[in-house]
């Protein structure tokens, strides 16, 4: 285990580290990155209190195709809020149709999903917000900077708000884990009074996020695998026959039994996936608004991928690299695979050579079990 390091520190380090002209936009990468950790320290208390804190779940609208909720709402405006402190020219956010301009002067932009997975919120299950940074080269068009390809972000990270706050962060060299720490703090010394010791003062209350881990390694190899099961009949034959190799465990040709995780939430896969491997896919597949992948790559697939590759891992469409496409507007749709480099891999050898259905998927294959 790591030494415990607060975020604040680590960035501060990675910044002083700077040499050159590097040194003014690093300064302007950590305010942004601490404005967001602030925001995330807001979204995770309203989070905790459920319907406490009203109907969180109740649907106000519909966005780009996808419906909104509450609590997408609140996460929005708590984000374009503590934003608006930081260098930032232009947020380009899930909740919003187009990008939303701040400061003329800023020199980043912020690509954004202030909620990702609201379809958990009245089931109590772990959502978070996923954030992708990049830099504004021309200042009299902000917006463009959002629909650069994903190899050009300074940074990337995810917030999950479950039975601990997360914050999963990448400054392009390696990636990180930070916990928030939110125990009080009891002062070092007590307070003298008169000619003998008061009592100390109440403790000081603490919010911070902390790493307690070293940088984070994605497993080479797994024996889990994501996928909603649930769409297998709209799926094409290439994701079709790697799903039923792994069903069929050690009899089939992966020669291993697997497991299947699903949570519907694609940062808490995430989370899972850097914590102890496996691999995730959301394809594209033959349902009106599938047919291009259902993710968004500028501020899901981007910065997802991103975080999984400086841990060592893959994410691809399938087949391409995440990072070497360029998104044509900010809410662009994108199959996703990613996770353990060696699965990646193989679901891309499917895609390139997928095998007969009638040879490997006695489950979802083309010849019903009770056919000929």
């Amino acid at each position: 285990m790591a030494d415990a390091t607060t975020l604040a520190r680590h960035l501060v380090a990675w910044s002083n580290a700077a040499h050159n002209g590097a040194a003014h936009r690093r300064a302007d990468v950590v305010r942004t990155i601490l404005a967001l950790a602030d925001a995330g320290l807001a979204i995770a208390d309203l989070v905790a209190m459920g319907p406490l804190a009203g109907e969180m779940a109740a649907v106000r609208g519909e966005s780009n195709g996808d419906t909104q909720k509450e609590l997408d709402l609140r996460a929005h405006d708590i984000v374009i809020d503590r934003l608006a402190g930081a260098p930032v020219a232009v947020v380009g956010s899930e909740e919003a149709d187009a990008p939303v301009l701040l400061d003329p002067a800023g020199t980043l932009a912020v690509a954004i999903d202030p909620l990702d997975g609201s379809s958990n919120i009245e089931t109590n299950v772990s959502v978070g917000t996923i954030f992708s940074i990049l830099g504004v080269e021309d200042a009299d068009d902000p917006a463009a900077a959002l629909l650069q390809p994903g190899h050009r972000q300074l940074a990337a990270g995810f917030l999950v708000y479950g039975p601990q706050t997360a914050l999963v962060l990448t400054l392009g060299s390696g990636t990180e884990i930070f916990f928030l720490d939110k125990r009080p703090v009891a002062p070092v010394v007590s307070v003298q009074a008169g000619n003998g010791w008061a009592a100390p003062p109440p403790p000081t209350p603490k919010a911070e996020f902390v790493r307690m881990t070293g940088p984070v390694a994605v497993a080479a190899e797994t024996k889990e695998f994501a996928i909603n099961a649930s769409n297998q009949r709209h799926w094409a034959p290439s994701i079709r026959t790697y799903v039923d190799d792994c069903l069929a465990g050690s009899d089939g040709p992966r020669a291993k039994n697997y497991n299947m995780r699903w949570i519907a939430s694609l940062v808490a896969d995430a989370f899972r996936i850097l914590r102890r491997g496996g691999v995730y896919l959301y394809p594209t597949d033959e349902r009106p608004g599938y047919r291009s992948g259902r993710l968004r790559l500028v501020y899901e697939a981007n910065p997802i991928a991103l975080i999984i590759e400086q841990a060592g891992g893959a994410a691809t469409d399938g087949q391409t690299r995440i990072l070497d496409l360029t998104p044509g507007h900010l809410h662009e749709r994108t199959a996703l695979v990613f996770g353990s480099r060696a699965e990646v891999e193989r679901v891309a050898n499917h895609h390139a050579a997928p095998p007969l259905l009638a040879d490997r998927a006695p489950l979802f294959g083309q010849r019903g079990l009770l056919r000929a």
